[in-house]
């Protein structure tokens, strides 16, 4: 973690603020394995039926399943429907 990262995460701490926010990092919410809603997104790279992959400040977030669909896009929102199997960060 950078030096102005730690930095933030201390003030985040100190002040009880959610360090999504402080951080830009990205908010993961499932409901089931119906729905996913995901905040702070940097971008899409890969959107099929059975996986999606977004951009995001931590990293590559794929998520697999069946029938998926992105029900809602916005500039930093995401809402993924459908038979969700797997949410996984990757490197």
């Amino acid at each position: 973690m950078k030096k102005s990262e730690e930095i933030k995460k201390s003030i985040a701490d100190i002040l009880e603020l959610p360090q999504d926010i402080i951080l830009d990092l990205p908010k993961v919410t499932m409901v089931g394995n119906l729905q996913i809603y995901i905040e702070n997104h940097k971008g899409i790279l890969e959107y099929t039926n059975s996986r999606i992959r977004i951009y995001t400040k931590s990293g590559i977030l794929r998520v697999t399943g069946k029938n998926l669909l992105l029900k809602n896009i916005v500039v930093e929102e995401i809402v993924i429907v459908g038979e969700i199997n797997e949410v996984e960060f990757m490197d």
